[in-house]
């Protein structure tokens, strides 16, 4: 059977880090603090004279979903001997979503090259390299929106296998459903209601922090998961 503690370890990891760098913020993995609403210049400024932190911003987005990565592969081990297809949709909507989110961090790199003062930038304006910056963190925002399906998706059939599995309790996986909706609702009031300011993600992401807390303190029944494993040996 997986390891329950490595795979509540990695949930952890996981969900700490996106949390903290949060879903309502302005750019996931990005420090809030660099990012002055409608002012280019101090934002660009901000970024120039923190660019450690923004690096690092960067690289703990991409550390973030690599372990997103590790942690589907071990919950698709935990989770195969209830339904092996929904547990392989579950692998393919994270994947989605990680892809999207790594290759949406191309949006930073960019400012970052914007703002290094390259010979190939001098037939730009301070100014016009200064306007690009919020331009590219909001593309970056919108990325991120776009993953929130695939973040959404992928806890719809991953609550419903721990609901129906008998040796997690189904209570967890009722909370991980409610958060896959809550992303999705986030997703369509970003689109559809830009003026909306709610994140209901941020009050519907307990089933992500209860998971892991289960695994690492009380870890599966491994008496029912043997035996879910064998009867779907034998089938």
């Amino acid at each position: 059977m997986p390891c329950s503690a490595a795979i509540s370890m990695m949930l952890l990891m996981s969900c700490c880090s996106s949390k903290t760098s949060g879903p309502a913020s302005p750019s996931i993995g990005l420090p809030s603090v660099l990012i002055v609403p409608g002012d280019a210049a101090t934002t660009a400024n901000n970024v120039l004279a923190s660019e450690s932190l923004f690096r690092l911003g960067v690289v703990s987005a991409l550390i973030t979903q690599t372990v997103q990565i590790l942690v589907v592969l071990a919950l698709y081990k935990l989770l195969k001997p209830v339904n092996r297809n929904l547990a392989l949709l579950m692998v393919i909507f994270i994947l989605l979503g990680v892809s999207i989110a790594m290759l949406n961090e191309l949006n930073h790199f960019v400012v970052l090259l914007l703002l290094s003062g390259a010979d190939y930038l001098t037939v730009f304006t301070a100014d016009q390299l200064q306007a690009l910056v919020p331009l590219l963190l909001d593309l970056h925002e919108h990325g991120i929106m776009i993953a929130h399906i695939f973040w959404g998706l992928w806890l719809l059939p991953m609550g419903y296998l721990i609901f129906k599995s008998g040796y997690i309790p189904r209570i967890l996986g009722v909370l991980l459903i409610i958060g896959g909706f809550g992303y999705l609702i986030d997703f369509v009031t970003f689109l559809l209601f830009p003026d909306f300011d709610v994140t209901i993600a941020e009050f519907t992401f307990i089933g992500e922090l209860l998971l892991p807390l289960w695994l690492l303190i009380k870890g599966v029944d491994v008496e029912q998961w043997e035996k879910r494993a064998l009867e779907s040996a034998r089938a």
